[in-house]
């Protein structure tokens, strides 16, 4: 399945200050979860994980935060455009929306922030 590059201009779009506070808590509270079941659907997990800290690290940028923060409410959102449980198909529409977002803020991204994404994928495998 092939998400439209206008849905995905749709989910990044900037929003008022008290939805990107609820984005935030909405990630923050989800997002390992989510991790965890999409490693093996998620080719460039490692970039989403770095995007989570990028997210909430408070150096990042307004806009840049704002546009991850986007995605990433969209990727914990267990009921979207394609519903995450329907085994094989169900990360296809989070991919695109964060492939998106990843580029688009890839400057932001910087070594620590990959550094404890790599913390954070072992510690879930060695979970699982």
């Amino acid at each position: 399945m092939e998400i439209e590059t206008v849905k995905v201009g749709e989910i990044l779009a900037p929003v008022p200050r008290d939805e990107e506070e609820r984005r935030e808590a909405r990630v923050r509270s989800g997002f390992f979860r989510t991790m965890k079941r999409a490693m093996r659907h998620v080719p460039f997990m490692e970039d989403v994980a770095a995007s989570y800290y990028c997210a909430i690290d408070p150096s990042t940028p307004s806009a840049s935060k704002g546009i991850l923060l986007a995605a990433l409410a969209y990727f914990v959102m267990p009921f979207d455009i394609v519903p995450d449980f329907l085994f094989g198909l169900g990360f296809t529409d989070d991919v695109a929306v964060l492939l998106a977002a990843v580029q688009a803020v890839r400057s932001n991204i910087r070594p620590e922030h990959y550094d404890r994404a790599r913390e954070a994928m072992n510690e879930a495998e060695t979970e699982a």
